[in-house]
């Protein structure tokens, strides 16, 4: 045979051997994914309740995986800061992760009074002219004052939240002198103007944490936080309260029930 017949010969069966190693790797590489999915909602929902995952060998069995796939898949977990291995006791839970629904109009302490409290840390409060875009969504005249408060949210003494909120400068004056320190600012609302709150729009998204978000919330820069963006109206309509809450996204969880309508 020519040498470049066998140059050529050699390279068409190789080829397709690094091919599928690739696509073990990737194979193996998914499956890790998705068992991580299942036992991620498992330690979340306290399907683990002595808080030790059960043994490589059982989980292999179990979910009909490779030993391999098995240890991959409890790396990514803890890469999140799930779980850690301990010797001599093995996978344990390390971190919880609090629901948040968003099926319902609820301050974070009414949300999460079940797992503990939440305290406020005012960091700024005060009057600023509304930036445009807010000026807009809140229905005041732009350049108009508008009642600006920062507060950094925690549960049990944990970071949490990030909380920017803009108040129409009528309502929000009578906010000042309040016990924003433990108190929610719905209730607040809601006592001060006498109304119900109605409904809000939001919007989820996942962002990058700047610098100073990474700081105050504790969480490592650049770290991706969910971002969200809630504007809330009185029971007549009447936009009141416009909000941009940055949650650590590793510990909380977002959940709502929908229905089908067609």
């Amino acid at each position: 045979m020519p040498p470049t017949d066998r140059i050529r010969d050699h390279a068409g069966q190789g080829a397709p051997t690094v091919a599928a190693q690739r696509t073990r790797r990737r194979l193996r590489a998914d499956r890790a994914r998705q068992l991580a999915d299942l036992l991620r909602r498992q330690l979340l929902t306290g399907g683990f309740p002595a808080g030790t995952l059960p043994h490589e060998s059982t989980l292999t069995t179990e979910y009909r995986a490779s030993r391999n796939t098995v240890r991959q898949a409890l790396d990514l977990l803890r890469a999140e800061g799930l779980v850690e291995r301990l010797p001599g006791v093995g996978t344990v839970v390390v971190a919880e992760k609090y629901p948040h629904g968003l099926d319902r109009l609820m301050g974070l302490a009414e949300t999460l009074h079940e797992h503990g409290r939440v305290t406020n840390e005012v960091r700024t409060m005060g009057p600023v002219p509304a930036p445009a875009p807010v000026a807009e969504r809140l229905h005041v005249a732009p350049g108009a004052d508008v009642l600006c408060i920062e507060r950094l949210r925690r549960l049990n003494g944990l970071p949490l939240s990030l909380d920017l909120t803009y108040i129409p400068l009528d309502i929000g004056t009578s906010l000042l002198g309040c016990d924003l320190e433990n108190t929610d600012v719905f209730r607040l609302l809601e006592s001060h103007t006498g109304r119900r709150l109605g409904h809000a729009d939001i919007t989820l998204e996942a962002v990058n944490a700047d610098a100073h978000s990474a700081a105050v919330l504790q969480a490592p820069r650049g770290a991706a936080v969910l971002m969200l963006e809630r504007l809330t109206h009185l029971d007549d309509g009447q936009p009141v309260d416009l909000e941009f809450i940055r949650f650590r996204g590793d510990r909380i969880t977002m959940s709502s029930l929908l229905h089908r309508s067609v």
